[in-house]
């Protein structure tokens, strides 16, 4: 090649070093935007430990003055119409009518009150714009955090809120089996959303100078509007569903509603004319440590630790201690239930239920024998009853066990949007169970009313 064809060389270093550039400046584009821009709501879904929040809105600032709750108004003693559904403004996905749940779909059609937000999110810091009732659920950042720590493990009722909300929303795709309805006459069931685990956990201290207990006042002031209401009354509140899930929650309420359908913990504190297995639902609790996946989880041989027992005070070594052992121990205390049997499950280590007066969820559809070991109380305080009964459980025998757990796992775990199966759309198909059998009763009531003597 002569030395006229030859390119000069500082032309050539500059194309060089401007192509360098361009190749780093969309490798950076590439690294700061891929993590956000195409990523669905799901994923903003968190499930922490420790002392942390449920923030399901990553960029949003938080209200500080959580406890700066708005002037109680007084409710109204009309029956409300829910809203048709919260804008589609912001939302993830481009609105499409043909990702909402269709009433034809659900196995569930829910009449939710539209109580003011002092009863729901309100509680959580939230004020709305003008006479807004809802937050925007279509994008997961407009949805006020919920507390996190130990208030996390009772936070039912602001999951299955946020699922009533988003069975309207165009761009949330989630599971179907529950549908918000406007016309209280399709309802099967008349959700009440009212946060009262998250209200006895925040506000059940006296407050100012009056001591005024804010959670006590909500309470009276739910009772005194359902009672009040036509739908209410038609059925006495049989066909009414309320969460309660903290055993100390709607302590002040719970026998002048004891005719609805509740959502609790178990019935260690409830008199059995209040609660019982026969109208009510049992919810697991929201677990406080981090599930396990899978392909993470360890095998027999990989366990070094024959049982665990994680006491009631949250340690930071008890997800390591659980997921290296091959039994973790489920004592009652203070109550039959409690958040450790879910943070047992969550971690894949055998859940041994010690335990004689405990109710499990979803039992009519799950058997806890493929994946639980059952000791009763007076067994298990015999001197080596325990630790012999799980040194004769095999490799094999185990193993069973363990592969069930995982495949069971999803049924406790909540997720906003919530997934097929997991524990929001679990709890809505237990209600539609029930709903079956108060439907029952109701219609059998009903056979003589033309018969019935007129005063």
């Amino acid at each position: 090649m002569s030395e006229k064809a030859k390119p000069p060389s500082r032309l050539l270093f500059y194309l060089i070093t401007l192509s360098l550039f361009l190749l780093i400046l969309s490798s950076l584009s590439l690294r700061q935007f891929g993590d956000v821009s195409l990523l669905p709501g799901s994923v903003f879904r968190l499930i922490l430990a420790n002392d942390t929040s449920i923030n399901v809105r990553p960029n949003v600032q938080r209200d500080s003055k959580i406890k700066t709750i708005p002037f109680l108004s007084p409710l109204s003693s009309k029956t409300q119409s829910p809203n048709s559904g919260p804008s589609s403004e912001g939302a993830i996905c481009p609105p499409s009518r043909s990702l909402s749940c269709e009433k034809n779909r659900a196995v569930l059609k829910v009449y939710m009150y539209d109580l003011p937000p002092e009863f729901h999110f309100g509680l959580l810091g939230w004020k709305g714009n003008g006479n807004e009732t809802w937050p925007t659920v279509n994008d997961p950042r407009h949805i006020p955090p919920y507390p996190g720590g130990l208030t996390l493990q009772h936070s039912m009722e602001f999951w299955l809120t946020l699922d009533l909300l988003a069975s309207n929303a165009p761009s949330v795709v989630k599971a179907c089996s529950a549908v918000r309805v406007e016309n209280s006459s399709e309802a099967d069931i008349f959700f009440v959303p009212f946060f009262s685990s998250l209200s006895y956990n925040r506000y059940s201290k006296p407050l100012g100078k009056e001591k005024l207990v804010l959670n006590r006042i909500l309470q009276e002031k739910l009772v005194q509007y359902l009672l009040g209401q036509d739908l209410w009354k038609r059925h006495g509140g049989k066909d009414h569903l309320i969460v309660a899930h903290h055993p100390n929650s709607m302590l002040h309420s719970r026998k002048k509603l004891a005719s609805a359908m509740f959502v609790l913990a178990d019935f260690g504190r409830y008199p059995a004319k209040v609660a019982n297995i026969e109208k009510d639902i049992i919810a697991p609790y929201k677990h406080v440590v981090r599930s396990i996946p899978n392909d993470q989880s360890a095998k027999f041989d990989q366990r070094s630790i024959l049982a665990y027992f994680k006491g009631a005070i949250y340690r930071k070594d008890a997800n390591a201690g659980m997921a290296s052992s091959k039994f973790c121990l489920h004592i009652a205390g203070d109550t039959p239930s409690s958040n450790r049997l879910f943070d047992i499950v969550a971690t894949h280590c055998v859940p041994v239920i010690i335990s004689d007066e405990i109710e499990l969820p979803f039992e009519d559809v799950l058997d806890y024998s493929d994946f639980c070991v059952f000791v009763h109380a007076s067994d298990a305080i015999k001197p080596g009853y325990l630790l012999k009964l799980l040194r004769g459980i095999d490799r094999d025998e185990w193993t069973k066990m363990w592969v069930r757990l995982q495949e069971i796992a999803p049924h406790f775990e909540y997720n906003y949007p919530s997934k097929p199966d997991d524990a929001v759309d679990m709890i809505w198909k237990a209600v539609r169970r029930k709903v079956s059998a108060v439907r029952l009763e109701l219609n059998r009531k009903k056979r003589y009313y033309r018969s019935q003597p007129t005063s």
